[in-house]
């Protein structure tokens, strides 16, 4: 399932007829190129900055992850062009892919982005307390863990990055996972899906793995339970008939969010699935989002 989850993110943007990598830029905005936030066992971690040509002072940083799989070539302008027209400077970030690497260590990656782009926003027209987050399915799965634990910085680090925070203040994205315990339905759990077997090692678990020790990393690794009252305002939207991610999965955060009084909204697509061909229009109700919550 979780190749499908790739291939369905991925064909959800070929289907909006969104530009290959380095072009569809548009002209009042300008393209930093392989920006290096952090290495992992020697191999750079880049993103690509496209700033407007003026800045408002926001920050979008999109996840380019489908399945949790992440690429340069999959790195977009289209999808800049939607926030860098309102003013709003787009961070988008490739992290280290599965199977080579875990969602663990995927979080790890995207915790140092957030606080590389919060060192250095001055140098991009960013505030750095007024960064959003978004991207779609996997991507937004990665955009909610890290509105739910995005954490303080170590301030004795050597390195000044980490001694940065790694929170955001918005969070907006498409048809995210956000709990694998109870995944489609109650008692649920992905960790038993027959499909998901050959992809165990997503979550680093094998058929070794206690199921006490799968549940407590399926908990870990569901932005649902490190919701607090702390949880940036978020919006979510979401096909009804998406069989990959099940709308409950958008649901259940909603619920949680507005019991806890969390300013939030669920976008409900009536009929559609796991991505469609007015996905690039959506996008604008990510870009107004941030407009509402992270103006000055």
């Amino acid at each position: 399932m979780l190749s499908r989850w790739r291939v369905a993110a991925l064909t959800a943007i070929v289907a909006v007829g969104l530009q290959s990598r380095g072009s569809g830029q548009a002209p009042s905005s300008s393209h930093i190129v392989d920006v290096v936030y952090g290495h992992k066992m020697g191999v750079a971690l880049t993103m690509d900055v496209f700033k407007p040509e003026k800045p408002n002072g926001i920050g979008v940083v999109w996840m380019v992850s489908g399945g949790w799989v992440s690429n340069h070539n999959s790195i977009n302008p289209a999808i800049a062009k939607v926030f860098t027209s309102k003013g709003q400077t787009v961070f988008q970030v490739v992290h280290g892919s599965q199977p080579k690497f875990t969602l663990q260590e995927i979080v790890q990656d995207i915790n140092r982005a957030v606080r590389f782009i919060r060192t250095h926003a001055a140098n991009y027209g960013v505030d750095p307390n007024r960064l959003g987050i978004s991207g779609g399915s996997a991507g937004g799965h990665l955009s909610l863990m890290m509105g739910a634990y995005g954490s303080d910085g170590n301030p004795e680090a050597k390195d000044g990055v980490d001694r940065a925070s790694s929170r955001v203040q918005a969070v907006a994205c498409f048809y995210p996972p956000t709990d694998f315990l109870n995944y489609g339905e109650a008692g649920k759990s992905a960790m038993k899906i027959p499909t998901l077997k050959s992809y165990w090692h997503v979550f680093g678990v094998t058929e070794q793995t206690s199921s006490e020790e799968s549940e407590k990393i399926a908990r870990s690794l569901s932005p649902l339970y490190g919701i607090t009252i702390r949880m940036p305002p978020t919006l979510l939207i979401h096909g009804d008939a998406d069989t990959l991610v099940p709308i409950q999965q958008s649901n259940v955060v909603i619920k949680k969010l507005e019991e806890l009084k969390v300013p939030c909204k669920l976008v409900v697509r009536p009929g559609k699935g796991h991505g469609w061909p007015e996905l690039l229009k959506d996008g604008e109700l990510l870009a107004d989002w941030f407009d509402k919550y992270l103006a000055k």
